[in-house]
């Protein structure tokens, strides 16, 4: 049975942002993954850039879109705080014959964690590939949302070492 309190509520049960301010700042690290499974003849022709777009190139595209959506997700996660990220890097590699894997690592100095920027920053990433690819295909999914790991509040995360 969990006996955790959800953290933004308040004592009178009403939505709330949580207070940080009292909070040392440190280094704070997040990275989260997920899968974009394309199907073997998408995934090749995004590999060898055949897929002519005036966004760019699928990958690039994707990249650049999930670490804007790391710096917005104050703006689309209610009582989330604002941060200045120090780093956020997007990298999208082959997993298997039909699947990408989008990791987002996300990286402040500061008083409250990263995970939902890194979260977020995967997902955009992963849902501009959709968003590319799907005139060829909408037998696409994204899959296997997580987060993999953080340091730096609390408590540190491995998913990993969790299993």
């Amino acid at each position: 049975m969990l006996t955790k309190n959800f953290t933004h509520v308040n004592a009178a049960n009403q939505p709330t942002m949580v207070d940080v301010g009292q909070k040392t700042p440190t280094r704070r690290v997040a990275r989260a993954h997920c899968r974009v499974v394309l199907g073997e003849e998408l995934l090749s022709r995004v590999q060898a850039g055949e897929m002519p777009s005036h966004k760019g190139p699928v990958i690039h595209t994707a990249i650049l879109a999930g670490i804007m959506g790391a710096k917005k997700t104050a703006d689309l996660i209610p009582l989330c705080h604002p941060l200045g990220l120090d780093d956020c890097s997007i990298t999208i590699e082959p997993e298997g014959a039909d699947a990408l894997r989008v990791v987002c690592t996300a990286v402040v100095t500061g008083r409250t964690g990263v995970e939902m920027e890194a979260l977020t920053g995967a997902t955009v990433a992963a849902l501009t590939i959709y968003d590319m690819c799907k005139a060829f295909s909408h037998d696409i999914a994204i899959d296997n949302v997580q987060l993999i790991t953080k340091t730096g509040g609390k408590k540190d995360f491995n998913r990993f070492e969790n299993l």
